[in-house]
């Protein structure tokens, strides 16, 4: 079986999706099923420095040993935020698409996915939609006439007309009904891997960001962006700091300069200087070192369809503090893995002070978030459960019921 996998990018900069895509893509190649990806070369500010227009074998990951083959085709600036129009593309997925038994398109109201969704129909190869939490109700409301109108003129007809689509949470699910879609659905979370166990982690990010030792760090990981709200972060930050609680922020990723800058003024401002840490990118061994190094997670996000950095952290043992508009925020919850609390100052600021002040807590939740991790996010375990969907998919027979 020859599945293919289209996004719109693979660069950092365009947050979790690029590394949902190649790890499931290594992961099922891992159980022999024959995938790939083709995608732009996108990035910012310049493009990504990879070979163009042929299949290459692209290496990723912390040890610079996994890799899958994809097909880069060069992007078309300028590119507008995810939308990333490629005329090579265009090209590339009239002449391939009619070699693979199923598309699996990663992303709605962008270019590389909806032009593959079409010229699969053309071809009548089957597709399937992964919708990427951008039918949130607060992801709908952001440039809400834009996406009407392409909702209307496109992305109905292509989730209507896919085989299937594949939601990460329950709430995704819903939301998709909600939209008034009534495609099959496919329920499977994404998936982490456990990092190498660094038992100097800690002691090495003081070192590396000359904090006392005995000091907590609070870890912000995400891609910088006005959606995951790290100005609330902040702010709480500040209003603790007057009441004498002690912490270090670090605000690890990656976003739009002038956005970056903001934060760095309103660091300033707040007088948070001495005791908040802007990281730039981490990947690889610098990722794991933070969550392993860290005291807690931190992520007060408006809207997440999963929350990739949420599971990271909680299979590293990191306690996490959430928001409801994480999706995985109730399994959270419920396996008594992390704090969910509101999106406002004073309860954020109260659940980072019981975990500042209490390391008993913040074992505990650790020790619970690993374990559920481990049982819930395997990538393999996701890829088992998908290859079934895949093989139906690929013969038009019905779905097999899949929901972990």
């Amino acid at each position: 079986m020859k599945v293919l996998h289209v996004i719109p990018g693979l660069s950092p900069a365009l947050g979790g999706p690029p590394q949902v895509a190649l790890n499931l893509v290594k992961s099922l190649r891992d159980l022999g099923v024959d995938a790939e990806i083709a995608t732009t070369n996108f990035d910012h500010p310049q493009a990504l420095d990879v070979p163009l227009n042929q299949r290459v074998d692209y290496t990723f990951g912390a040890g610079s040993s996994d890799s899958v083959p994809v097909w880069f085709l060069p992007f078309n600036p300028p590119a507008l935020k995810e939308f990333i129009f490629s005329r090579a593309l265009t090209g590339w997925c009239w002449k391939h698409i009619p070699e693979y038994d199923v598309i699996d398109n990663h992303y709605l109201f962008s270019y590389a996915p909806t032009c593959a969704a079409a010229i699969a129909r053309w071809h009548q190869t089957p597709y399937t939609v992964r919708v990427m939490g951008q039918l949130t109700p607060w992801a709908l409301a952001q440039s809400r006439l834009k996406k009407q109108l392409y909702s209307t003129l496109i992305e109905r007809h292509n989730l209507n007309a896919a085989a299937a689509i594949h939601c990460t949470t329950h709430q995704e699910a819903a939301e998709v009904r909600h939209f008034g879609i009534n495609t099959s659905t496919i329920t499977l979370p994404l998936g982490v891997y456990a990092p190498v166990p660094n038992p100097e982690a800690r002691s090495q990010l003081r070192t590396q960001y000359q904090i006392p030792a005995k000091t907590p760090v609070v870890l912000f990981l995400s891609r910088l962006h006005y959606k995951k709200r790290p100005e609330l972060l902040l702010q709480t930050l500040h209003q603790l700091k007057q009441q004498n609680y002690h912490f270090h922020l670090l605000i690890a990723g990656t976003g739009e300069l002038e956005y970056i800058q903001q934060l760095e003024q309103l660091t300033t401002s707040l007088g948070l200087t001495s005791c908040v840490s802007f990281t730039g990118l981490v990947v690889g061994a610098e990722k794991d070192r933070l969550l392993q190094g860290s005291d807690l997670f931190v992520l007060p996000s408006y809207s997440e369809n999963f929350g990739i950095a949420v599971a990271e952290a909680l299979i590293c043992g990191l306690p996490v503090i959430i928001t409801p508009g994480v999706q995985i925020a109730s399994d959270v919850a419920a396996a008594e893995a992390g704090l969910v609390v509101e999106g406002a100052e004073k309860q954020l600021g109260k659940a980072i002070a019981q975990l500042l002040t209490n390391p008993k807590l913040r074992q505990e939740l650790g020790e619970r978030g690993r374990s559920f991790a481990k049982s819930q996010y395997s990538w393999r375990t996701i890829a088992q459960n998908l290859i079934p969907a895949y093989e139906a998919i690929a013969k038009r027979k019905k779905l097999p019921c899949l929901d972990m």
